[in-house]
């Protein structure tokens, strides 16, 4: 059965690496997001690649009413319907310190947005009983620290609804799996001094899909961050308060 993804913020550089991956191996790609030149480029190299169907559609975290569109196009396409969402933003702590008025946008991007939409896309998928929803979290999300913390409280968020998502979609036959990357080389980290296991985007799409085809319900990425999360985690708060990550 043919499969086809809405990549949710199709424009981000990881997303770009994933929608190219997956059309490579005969995968449909509809890529939703704010630059519809820049996707329309993107498209154009899927259909190249070999995917069935490689269209662009407007989405915006911040509107909803931008949802509903998808919603009607997704309802047409046949086969299993899978999600990825890659949408996000992440000013430095500084900037948000420096204008607080920056948090709702970060929460609204990171989280609330992409999850009133996958709440709104849920009983399609249930209705049809396949397919895969892959929720990009962050490492950020794992603990709070001084650098990031509303970053990471957004993706903590997010991180815990698709927890819960995953309880009730997999009761009807959906998978729904939580990425956490670690630092990737994306416009998002450009500039950032010191970033350790810097990976390259083409890495982390190459381990959402491998992570979706295998079922996984969690998955960090480079490997090397579950073993490092799980030491930050386990370090008690009156010592990780002191410490300056």
């Amino acid at each position: 059965m043919s499969q086809t993804w809405i990549i949710l913020g199709a424009t981000s550089t990881i997303a770009r690496s994933f929608a190219r991956l997956a059309s490579g191996r005969g995968d449909g790609v509809l890529l939703a997001g704010r630059d519809i030149d820049d996707m329309a480029a993107t498209a154009s190299d899927c259909a190249a690649r070999g995917a069935p169907l490689a269209e662009v559609i407007a989405f915006d975290a911040r509107n909803a009413s931008s949802f509903k569109a998808i919603l009607d196009q997704a309802s047409g396409i046949e086969g299993t319907l899978s999600i990825a969402v890659f949408v996000g933003s992440m000013p430095t702590q500084d900037e948000i310190d420096a204008d607080p008025s920056l948090i709702s946008g970060t929460i609204v991007d990171n989280f609330t947005g992409p999850a009133e939409f996958l709440t709104m896309i849920a009983p399609l998928l249930e209705a049809r009983g396949n397919g895969t929803i892959a929720g990009i979290g962050s490492v950020a999300g794992d603990r709070g620290r001084l650098g990031n913390y509303v970053y990471g409280a957004a993706k903590a968020g997010f991180h815990t609804y698709l927890s819960g998502l995953r309880n009730r979609m997999g009761r009807k036959g959906v998978h729904v799996m939580t990425v956490k990357p670690g630092t990737v080389d994306t416009a998002m980290t450009w500039g950032m001094d010191k970033l350790p296991f810097l990976a390259q985007p083409e890495k982390i799409a190459a381990d959402i899909l491998r992570g979706a085809d295998r079922q996984k319900d969690t998955i960090y990425t480079p490997l090397i961050w579950w073993p490092v999360m799980t030491i930050i985690r386990l370090i008690p708060e009156r010592v990780f308060k002191k410490l300056k990550i």
